[in-house]
């Protein structure tokens, strides 16, 4: 069975900075992507960055964390992870690490989830 586990979460200030990693297990053979959506009280959920691999290669940003957030991936292609730097009380979110045989971002949901992670930003 194919699971995502995310680590690295937690609380920190205004300013400063974490790094999550999801480590893939199962099937991971087919991930074509793997990423990252978050969601708070109050708010969508909403993709926050991800990688595609193969012919159509790419990294994906949401304007609200591009220049912030770096998104990168093991040659292995079952983990990846998010720098996240300049964190502000508006990044306060479940992060939820996510993984597809075809597109995360394609206008359907991601197939496979992962448990999500707490990340806090105090002021």
């Amino acid at each position: 069975q194919v699971q995502l586990v995310e680590s690295g979460g937690g609380s920190v200030q205004a300013g400063g900075s974490l790094r999550l990693a999801c480590t893939g297990s199962g099937a991971t053979i087919l991930f074509s992507c793997m990423g990252w959506f978050r969601q708070g009280t109050g708010k969508e959920r909403e993709p926050v960055a991800g990688i595609h691999n193969g012919a159509g290669d790419r990294i994906d940003y949401a304007d609200s964390v591009k220049g912030r957030f770096t998104i990168s991936q093991d040659d292995s292609k079952n983990t990846v992870y998010l720098q996240m730097n300049d964190l502000t009380p508006e990044d306060t979110d479940m992060y939820y690490c996510v993984a597809d045989p075809y597109d995360c971002y394609g206008g359907s949901w991601p197939l496979y989830w992962g448990q999500g992670i707490q990340v806090t930003v105090s002021s």
